[in-house]
């Protein structure tokens, strides 16, 4: 009789803790995804100093001015760009600004092009890793994001290569959130639905409008479609909208009526706004006005 009641209690125990597990995935879940709702942030292009370190003081005083509320830190073409971070986060804690780290993919990394993300370079458990620990000192860090999470990139970034990062980021912090940098011609190439979805927490969506057949960034009006498209396919996953302030190689310039129209129909469609890149307020000037006036709604 004992013998089975200790079964019996064995089984329950187990039952409990797994209820529980499973509770708490889904609270942190809810709040990866909260943490990335309503963002009014920028993208790359600090202001540097002569010697080429960012200037963290004034991004901090710009944002500020821009009525920001994120920065996505790109981590590449500075070789000081992860110490600079470090000198950043506490700045901008202090002036209630969240921070997003973005590293490049394997496609923009040494020896493909001149720069890498250093000092871990394409090691993203490693980046994981060390971005999730800083986090716990600094609790504005919100996410990890890698650019171009697309079709050439994922022959490395394999569902389980995938898994690994991300359950290592989260073992660490559990808070913090992967938002993978997705385009929408690649939603029509790979169906993330099938095997990435349980390690997205949002998506960065660069908008150029692809579904026209012809990259550009003078048309704003398929955005909504686009991004119910991308809704259809994540689900109920965040989707901040990328949208170009600067030129882009292939898709052209865009106009400072252009970046007020998307930032209005992606703060009304999408979930946030991260303007890339952030604009030079003397040589952006049109454009960083645009950026302060429409954040200030």
């Amino acid at each position: 009789m004992m013998k089975k009641i200790a079964i019996v209690l064995s089984v329950f125990f187990i039952l409990f803790a797994s209820c529980i597990s499973t509770e708490n995935h889904r609270d942190y879940s809810k709040l990866r995804k909260n943490n990335l709702l309503n963002i009014k942030g920028t993208y790359a292009s600090p202001p540097r100093l002569e010697n080429g370190r960012v200037d963290v003081r004034k991004l901090v005083y710009e944002l500020k001015d821009l009525n920001a509320n994120t920065y996505n830190w790109l981590i590449w073409s500075g070789d000081k760009d992860w110490d600079d971070l470090q000198l950043f986060l506490p700045l901008a804690k202090k002036n209630k600004i969240d921070v997003w780290v973005t590293v490049v993919p394997f496609s923009e990394a040494k020896p493909r092009t001149k720069w890498s993300s250093e000092p871990f370079g394409t090691d993203y458990v490693k980046w994981a890793q060390e971005i999730a620990t800083l986090s716990l000192q600094y609790s504005n860090i919100k996410a990890l994001s890698i650019d171009d999470f697309v079709a050439w990139n994922l022959q490395f970034y394999t569902p389980e290569y995938t898994a690994e990062f991300v359950n290592a980021m989260r073992k660490i912090n559990p808070h913090l959130a992967f938002v993978p940098c997705i385009y929408y011609n690649s939603t029509k190439i790979t169906d993330y639905s099938k095997d990435y979805l349980p390690y997205f927490d949002g998506v960065l969506f660069p908008y150029k409008a692809e579904s026209s057949g012809k990259e550009t960034l003078n048309r704003y009006d398929l955005l909504v479609n686009e991004i119910d498209s991308l809704r259809r396919m994540f689900k109920d996953l965040p989707l901040i909208i990328d949208i170009y302030s600067s030129a882009h190689s292939k898709a052209g310039s865009s106009t400072p009526s252009y970046v007020s129209e998307m930032i209005k129909l992606s703060r009304q469609y999408g979930n946030g706004v991260c303007i890339y890149t952030h604009p030079d307020p003397v040589k952006g000037k049109e454009k960083y006005d645009v950026v302060k006036e429409e954040f200030s709604k």
